[in-house]
């Protein structure tokens, strides 16, 4: 999985690229830390290329939803592919991220 994280005016923009599975779920946890701290983040992650997420990867945004909701932030998934909001949607994260 690649993964581009850029800051733009304040809006951190994350852009997915590949697998999020057990190989490089570590990894991503580790380039995302940083925004897990801050005031009132505002992130939005571009999953157009990202063609799939194990339940690593799901406990992974879990964690990343619950820090910016703590910080009075917002964050934002779009561009899901059909397979992988499907994962969403079966495991309840739609209701709990907001995937456009």
């Amino acid at each position: 999985m690649d993964i581009q994280i850029k800051n733009d005016n304040g809006k951190i923009m994350v852009t997915l690229d590949g697998r999020l599975d057990t190989s490089n779920a570590d990894k991503f946890q580790e380039d995302i830390a940083p925004l897990m701290e801050g005031d009132k983040p505002d992130i939005d992650i571009d999953c157009t290329n990202m063609e799939y997420t194990s339940s690593q990867g799901l406990r992974i945004f879990l964690m990343l939803q619950k820090s910016v909701m703590a910080r009075s932030g917002k964050m934002v998934m779009r561009n899901m592919n059909p397979q992988v909001k499907e994962v969403f949607d079966i495991t309840g994260f739609s209701n709990i991220i907001t995937i456009i």
